[in-house]
Order: C-alpha cells, then structure tokens, then sequence
C-alpha cells in the first residue's frame, strides 16, 4: 500500500469560497479519477498557530495505481485550475504502509 500524504498552505488570493470550491474538486479526484482506496481531504482545525490550511490523504494498494493516479489528465486538470493558481507551499510524501 502507498499513502499519498500533500498539505497546502493557501494565498491570500483563496477566499472562502474558492477555498470551498478546491476542497470539492480535490474529493471530487476519487470519483473522477479512481485508483485509490481511501481519500480524505480536510482543512486544518485550527487548533496550533502556523499550521497549514489543508491536507489531503490518498491510499492506494501499489506504487502503479499512485503514478496513473499523479499523471491521470483529471487530476492535472484539477490542480491547474484549482490548487496551483491559489498556492502559496506545498509539501507532500508517499510511503509505504
């Protein structure tokens, strides 16, 4: 199994309503795209100052399904137009579990 861990810190450019548009077409990538056995994308509670915004969690049951995943035409559509032009870091990792 990969887990395929990304967390984003937004722009100032990311009101609430696009922020709530992002998040909806990042769910929307289990669906449209597949692969995956689990997804969770989440906003931060809130809980520790400097935290980031988001964090996205993808599972999937090998290396393969992960890399048709990363290059998959609806996913680099998604993150073209809703995560790169509202980004200020992003940091990711894949493991294996």
């Amino acid at each position: 199994m990969i887990r395929h861990v990304v967390v984003f810190t937004w722009s100032e450019d990311a009101d609430a309503e696009r922020r709530a548009a992002t998040l909806a077409a990042l769910r929307g990538l289990e669906q449209d795209v597949g692969g995956m056995t689990s997804l969770v994308v989440a906003d931060d509670a809130g809980l520790s100052p400097g935290n980031a915004d988001t964090v996205l969690i993808a599972d999937f049951p090998d290396a393969e399904a992960y890399s048709r995943y990363a290059a998959d035409p609806v996913h680099q559509a998604a993150l073209a137009e809703h995560v790169r032009p509202f980004l200020a870091t992003r940091s990711a990792v894949q493991y294996r579990f």
